[in-house]
């Protein structure tokens, strides 16, 4: 028996999962820790992982999975890494952390990215790294820089979390364009690392470490390591991609107008754009999908809505009777008709939304009637509320060229009530698939197409398990319309 090792390098636990190369199906995944992986937070705004923590999280799952499949470490072919995405690693020349990943959520770097947007200007900033700079992970690097002189001294090489992973487990450093792209270091228009954007920054180009395609032997397990982990020495590393961009290659989403979707802690829909394009109002992100090369424009439009997941769960433990499951809940919200008898809800209750253009609108509640309205309008209004601003999004998508007609999307979360599929179909007039698959299968999946295992995508995804399909009722799109078009009237004016 041969198989893949996949690792989903999350903020909350690290996941793996072993794929038997003869069946593409998973024999075993593991995921640690068992309980949320604590983020430090030393001021408000700020979030912080220690990288060291991240490897310890590697080793529980790896020796879980292969001691669940009675797996030896040689049958094992290839690794492959999925990772939180503009997380900012620093090292030195020894490959030591110089400091705690500063991660995805924390946003200290915002003023950093938003004065070089104003310094640099927006055609140059848009038109070379397709968004502004941001709180992205370059501008992250910016405060070190500001902020703790002594150890930006002592950088050798700056790193994603999959890059550092990729690194531990083979001594190389390296990255990618497509991990390059989300921490806007790479320059689109010449195909080539963002010299303006470092320059500006006052960044040595030797902080990046070198580039190898997505696809590709990154390097081998060494042999302390593959003793440290139970594998054998000398397995390659041949994927590595962001969070987002490999969700949609586990759905088997790399051409453009595909579309992946998930509504789990977050909300994110993400669109592969056949040419290099951008939002002017930087409302969503654009980023090299995962089979993005000069010959190939194959670009990644990132919608994120932040307040998915806290709003369903807030609904739950504050609207919701007391001990109801989600499925419960599910059932509860089923019982009211489209529209939620005129209650409309902004989602938008934890922190800036990008959509929004960075502002912090929070949360709303519009069109409660005491004497019409119970908790049941609440929960249906909430889910509602949700989707619509998957829609407001799309719609954006839209304008850029990507055509929304399927959504690929994992058979769990909110993707596992009815009501809520087929509020996104009927609003979106979009066909929907879900398939049984999450984000350490596809970098499994990833490794065996980096490794010459499979040809193509479509032989390293055949066994890809469609679960169910979601057509718009056609009988009800005036009703999600006009409940859309109300929600929207209550969105902040431009």
């Amino acid at each position: 028996m041969r198989y893949l090792i996949g690792y989903d390098i999350g903020s909350s636990s690290v996941k793996a999962s072993l794929v038997s190369i003869e069946t593409g199906k998973s024999v075993a995944s593991a995921f640690y820790p068992k309980s949320e992986a604590p983020i430090r937070a030393v001021r408000p705004g700020w979030a912080e992982q220690n990288p060291e923590d991240w490897w310890s999280y590697l080793k529980e799952v790896t020796r879980e999975v292969m001691s669940s499949a009675c797996a030896k470490g040689e049958e094992v072919a290839a690794i492959g890494i999925s990772y939180q995405m503009h997380g900012l690693v620093c090292v030195d020349k020894e490959k030591k952390v110089l400091r705690p990943a500063i991660i995805w959520c924390d946003s200290r770097a915002v003023p950093y990215g938003n004065k070089a947007f104003d310094a640099l200007g927006e055609e140059r900033c848009l038109g070379h790294l397709l968004n502004s700079p941001g709180n992205f992970t370059a501008s992250k690097l910016a405060w070190v820089k500001e902020n703790e002189p002594d150890i930006f001294a002592r950088i050798d090489k700056i790193m994603l979390p999959g890059d550092y992973i990729a690194m531990r487990l083979t001594g190389e450093t390296c990255t990618t364009v497509s991990g390059l792209s989300e921490g806007m270091f790479w320059d689109f228009r010449n195909n080539k690392v963002a010299d303006f954007l470092m320059d500006y920054y006052g960044f040595d180009s030797s902080l990046i470490p070198p580039i190898v395609p997505t696809f590709s032997e990154q390097g081998r397990t060494t042999a302390s390591v593959a003793e440290e982990l139970g594998l054998a020495p000398g397995i390659p590393v041949t994927y590595r991609g962001g969070d987002q961009p490999n969700n949609a290659l586990s759905l088997n989403v790399f051409n453009p107008g595909e579309i992946a979707a998930t509504a789990g802690t977050s909300g994110v829909v993400y669109g592969v754009l056949g040419k290099v394009g951008y939002d002017p109002l930087s409302r969503v992100n654009t980023f090299a999908h995962v089979n993005h090369s000069a010959e190939q424009t194959r670009l990644g439009v990132l919608l994120c809505i932040n307040g998915t997941g806290i709003l369903n769960s807030w609904m739950r433990r504050n609207v919701a009777p007391e001990g109801v499951s989600y499925a419960q809940m599910n059932e509860i919200a089923d019982t009211v008709p489209i529209g939620s008898y005129g209650i409309s809800i902004l989602p938008f209750g934890n922190g800036a939304e990008r959509v929004l253009r960075n502002r912090e609108v929070g949360c709303s509640i519009h069109g409660l009637n005491f004497n019409v309205h119970n908790r049941a309008h609440l929960l249906r209004a909430a889910q509602e509320g949700i989707v619509f601003s998957f829609k407001y999004g799309m719609d954006i998508m839209g304008e850029m060229g990507i055509p929304i007609s399927k959504i690929h999307a994992g058979h769990a979360n909110m993707f596992l009530n009815p009501a809520f599929r087929n509020t996104l179909a009927g609003i979106t007039g979009a066909v929907i698939e879900l398939y049984d698959t999450d984000g350490s299968v596809g970098s499994a999946k990833g490794a065996g197409m980096g490794a010459g295992i499979y040809a193509n995508h479509d032989e390293a995804f055949a066994t890809l398990e469609r679960l169910a399909y979601v057509e718009p009722d056609a009988a009800n799109v005036a009703a999600y319309r006009e409940a859309y078009e109300r929600w929207k009237s209550y969105l902040p004016k431009e």
